[in-house]
């Protein structure tokens, strides 16, 4: 839970140093640009805050890592949620107003995390975690889409060493096979969740992994 705390705070700080042109570059998402990139987390931050307060006596069905769905085709932005999110960012028209909105919205989901309960037991998609296991969950929400956010931005802070260690690991429970070590924790996410291509000597590393890439978290 503490590092669900620093990797959020950490992608709450880059969205703060973003500059108005920043928001209208394009994001690591497809067919996102910063600005929708942000708008999806306010919604994300709105369904941390929601889940924390539903809690549920029923039996725990899933971890921090079964939470995720896995799917082998990466978006490609017409998805009407996607497309969704785009017309809603758009509609703040002013970057500064997205900025508010994701502190504010940002910073309650992260007080409600601090003072969860991490055994208690909480509802989602139909599925139910314990608290703690539901926030270690989005460490690696928060670590993908801070690489994300900075994907096409110049000098801005990646995300902390810890968090990308931590959902390596999550991404290689995913898997059920660990990524060569001769990737970094960082080409290791980008790779295995399809954000980028491997080069020829990265697939050559990762062997008989590589035709099972990409590992799409949803």
């Amino acid at each position: 839970m503490d590092l669900f705390a620093r990797s959020w705070a950490a992608l709450l700080k880059a969205v703060a140093e973003l500059s108005d042109e920043d928001f209208a570059r394009p994001s690591g998402c497809t067919g996102w640009l910063v600005r929708d990139l942000v708008c999806h987390l306010v919604i994300d931050a709105q369904d941390v805050l929601i889940t924390l307060v539903t809690p549920t006596e029923a039996e725990v069905t899933r971890d921090a890592v079964t939470y995720w769905e896995v799917a082998g085709t990466p978006p490609t932005g017409q998805d009407p949620l996607d497309a969704l999110i785009v017309r809603l960012a758009a509609a703040y028209e002013q970057p500064w107003l997205l900025k508010f909105h994701l502190d504010d919205v940002g910073s309650a989901a992260g007080r409600a995390a601090g003072l969860a309960d991490p055994d208690l037991r909480v509802s989602t998609r139909d599925q139910v975690l314990t608290a703690g296991d539901y926030l270690s969950a989005y460490v690696i929400e928060w670590t993908l889409h801070h690489l994300d956010l900075i994907a096409n931005l110049q000098g801005a802070a990646e995300p902390p060493a810890e968090s990308l260690a931590r959902s390596r690991e999550m991404l290689e429970k995913i898997a059920g096979a660990a990524f060569p070590k001769s990737l970094s924790d960082k080409d290791a996410l980008l790779v295995g969740t399809g954000r980028r291509a491997p080069a020829n000597a990265e697939k050559a590393e990762l062997g008989e992994l590589a035709a099972r890439l990409p590992f799409v978290l949803g």
